[in-house]
């Protein structure tokens, strides 16, 4: 869970717009660009972002494999605070934050998305620690389908909504998660909640500071936050050189790696195609859970995990309608004027 998309403001498309901090900011970089060369070149130019995503979403779900293979060493909350802490070092190493001339609006901006930041990858490790992976994503991911529901304020996302919950509603194996653990269904919703705020709070902040430099420092904000509970936690452990050696392995397969990756591919690609490619991320996370975790899906689960697949695919689509609707319009009322 890892990298979301934030370089900073975040696109139309970017309320479904998948997991995980640190990349929050990339697809608003996308929204100004909106793909200069997706539209011409050849098969390969075109097709060559979309690899780039993928190979993205890939890093960060077999990151989040190797951190739950972690876990018995650093224990959750400690993976979370390695994870984090080599992430801010080599965002502050690369992107150079300055910290002079913001006002006192911008910190508070960048500190409740460093907390949105935090509070997102806790809950979720908390949640793979005690569900597999599949299901803890396809949950989580219900928080930006919300958040991207609500601000469409479209009947047709009715429709979404009641697919995704229909996702939910075998996820649980019927109406109920006795299959699943209460306490890790309850951290993976939870996830998804602070997954939403994530969203917010990485466009605010992408208004507010410039480059990767609100991201970048949003990141020490969340490290800062959870070094106390690594500790408190894991004690000596954490600071041993085999688990910091794996930390740093989890922190470049699940952030620096993919926020690489996605920061390329959102130069050539339409913040709505990235959108809806993300959108993938359960799939992608039950094939990490099954390969590395030998955590295997029930055919139940495998369909809700689809459902969901699809409702977020489908609420990105209806919003780039939206949107492309509302341009067409205004271009009209400006030729008539």
């Amino acid at each position: 869970m890892d990298i979301s998309r934030s370089d900073q403001a975040a696109p139309a498309a970017a309320p479904v717009v998948a997991q995980q901090p640190e990349v929050a900011g990339a697809a608003a970089t996308s929204e100004a660009t909106e793909a200069p060369g997706a539209s011409g070149g050849g098969l390969r130019a075109r097709l060559a972002p979309v690899g780039l995503v993928l190979a993205g979403g890939i890093s960060v779900q077999f990151g989040g494999a190797v951190a739950v293979s972690v876990m018995p060493r650093a224990g959750a909350l400690g993976i979370v605070t390695l994870r984090l802490a080599f992430a801010a070092l080599v965002l502050l190493v690369v992107c150079r934050p300055k910290l002079r001339g913001h006002s006192r609006a911008d910190w508070g901006t960048v500190v409740a998305f460093g907390v949105a930041m935090a509070g997102m990858n806790g809950l979720f490790y908390q949640s793979v620690a005690r569900i597999p992976m599949g299901p803890a994503v396809t949950l989580e991911v219900l928080g930006p389908l919300a958040l991207s529901v609500i601000a469409s304020r479209r009947a047709v996302n009715l429709v979404w909504a009641g697919l995704a919950l229909c996702g939910v509603f075998l996820l649980g194996g019927g109406g109920g998660f006795n299959g699943l653990d209460p306490a890790g269904v309850a951290y993976a919703l939870g996830a998804g909640a602070m997954w939403a705020a994530y969203i917010v709070f990485s466009a605010r902040t992408g208004r507010r500071f410039p480059q990767a430099d609100g991201l970048a420092l949003a990141m020490v904000v969340a490290a800062v936050l959870f070094l106390p509970l690594g500790l408190i936690e894991s004690g000596s452990r954490l600071v041993q050189p085999g688990t910091l050696a794996l930390g740093a392995v989890v922190a470049v397969m699940s952030s620096v790696l993919p926020y690489t990756l996605e920061l390329l591919a959102l130069r050539r690609l339409p913040a709505h195609t990235f959108a809806v490619l993300m959108s993938l991320e359960p799939a992608l996370a039950s094939i990490a859970g099954f390969l590395v975790l030998s955590q295997a899906l029930t055919a139940a689960e495998a369909l809700a995990i689809a459902l969901v697949i699809a409702a977020s695919m489908g609420a990105v689509r209806t919003q780039v309608g939206r949107g492309r609707t509302r341009t067409r319009e205004e271009a009209k009322r400006g030729v008539g004027r």
